[in-house]
């Protein structure tokens, strides 16, 4: 097919389109969601979404990555359709005999390591890729073409193409609603310790020599090592509040973005070098939840991922609750990220009260309650049962329920607990509730 001709067929393309598209991280055709429509420089890009795949790898595709020979016209629609010559179940087919799987989000993690923020002016950070846990406001952006109109939420095109955080340039996942002219860019500049966001790197610079703040704004909670923990009251720290939670709208597809930040506690986790605190993740939690929960909104940004940073974060969770005597919960429903978090946090917590309680007992059995774990741990008893029936330990015989562990679960909790480097240390920790 010539180029004119393939360009002519280009145009037919209109958003709800489905068709095979080159994704860019694996060099593979997948099957694909056109969600947006752009020109740029006189070409038309197209805005995907991969069908079975995270949000995550949605991305901006040129037309030389898009097979026009693969997509059909949906007559009964008058746009195009997700019908494909190949269908759907073949591919999948060909894919399993060809040994290969579905896309998991976490191995596809950009980012961008920079010098430090007060000397990047006339620096190009360089590029690394680590392979490796929405606020809607009902307005849609109208698509034109070939005189077909269809209505999208805004929400669903990412418009952040590079965030900068300190020494780092993180390519976000989703999308966060910055001021657009900010989105306009290629890249957003955020201060690492006020979070206040710039269009250039002339504009941060000009903030550093002003900005103060060399930690989160709030009373420091806990210290060990390298690692800091701050609490934030939204109420007298509205400002930073914002921001994090637009930070973490970049990284948090269903996070419901509230700008009413004053019913939210916010506990961010840092870690200290020369130049400051500068922030790992965070959690935050309401003052007063009537539904019991000790933690909302849960975020490790892409750089401290998979380093045990967000286990690190739950485990404080409970810490704060085991200090205002009750038990927590985080909001359900759970992310698919969030509740494999939690699973991971809930045996080896639910594990190590069981394990040592029989090594107190001397070899007699011992007996315990699923309340007593829940107050030792400071997780919900619905989580407890939960996990117990998760890891097959718990069982009913003679009326009664019993906690079965054999020599297998034990030796493997032991090998987790040697893997896990990170701990709370509640020694550490210096806090009042205030609510």
């Amino acid at each position: 097919m010539s180029s004119a001709t393939y360009s002519k067929r280009s145009v037919s393309l209109v958003v709800g389109c489905r068709l095979q598209v080159l994704m860019k991280a694996t060099g593979k055709w997948q099957l694909a969601e056109i969600l947006a429509i752009k020109e740029v420089d006189g070409k038309r890009q197209f805005y995907v979404h991969y069908i079975d795949c995270n949000k995550r790898l949605d991305e901006w595709v040129s037309i030389d990555n898009v097979r026009l020979l693969r997509m059909e016209i949906d007559t009964d629609r008058g746009s195009c359709s997700g019908t494909v010559k190949n269908s759907q179940e073949k591919i999948q087919r060909n894919a399993e005999h060809n040994g290969e799987k579905s896309l998991e989000l976490q191995k596809y993690i950009n980012c961008e390591l920079t010098k430090d923020a007060q000397e990047v002016s006339n620096v190009k950070p360089k590029l690394f890729d680590n392979d490796e846990n929405t606020h809607k406001d009902g307005k849609v952006a109208n698509i034109k073409s070939s005189g077909t109109e269809k209505k999208i939420d805004e929400a669903d095109v990412r418009n952040v193409e590079w965030i900068e955080l300190g020494k780092y340039r993180i390519k976000p996942w989703y999308f966060s609603p910055y001021p657009k002219e900010l989105c306009q860019g290629d890249c957003i500049y955020l201060c690492a310790f006020c979070l206040k966001y710039c269009g250039c790197r002339e504009s941060l610079g000009r903030h550093l020599s002003k900005c103060t703040l060399k930690h989160p704004p709030g009373n420091e909670i806990y210290r060990k090592d390298t690692i800091s923990m701050f609490e934030i009251d939204g109420r007298r720290n509205k400002i930073f509040a914002r921001n994090l939670c637009l930070l973490a709208k970049l990284f948090l597809d269903h996070k419901v973005l509230d700008y009413d930040v004053d019913p939210f506690l916010f506990y961010v986790m840092t870690e200290f070098d020369s130049r400051g605190f500068h922030i790992i993740g965070y959690f935050s939690k309401e003052k007063i939840s009537a539904d019991g929960n000790n933690l909302a909104c849960l975020l490790t940004l892409p750089p401290y991922q998979r380093h045990g940073y967000g286990k690190l974060l739950i485990e404080f969770s409970y810490e704060l609750s085991k200090v205002e005597g009750k038990t927590g919960s985080p909001e359900k429903p759970l992310s698919d990220l969030g509740l494999l978090s939690y699973r991971s946090y809930w045996t080896w917590a639910v594990l190590e009260v069981l394990i040592n309680h029989t090594s107190v007992l001397n070899g007699d059995r011992p007996s315990t309650t699923i309340i007593d774990i829940s107050e030792q741990t400071g997780i919900d008893k619905d989580d407890v049962i939960y996990t117990l029936n998760n890891l097959n330990l718990l069982n009913y015989s003679k009326g009664q329920h019993i906690i079965c562990v054999d020599k297998d679960t034990i030796t493997q909790h032991h090998v987790a607990m040697q893997k896990c480097k990170l701990r709370i240390d509640s020694k550490c920790l210096h806090w009042t509730p205030k609510y």
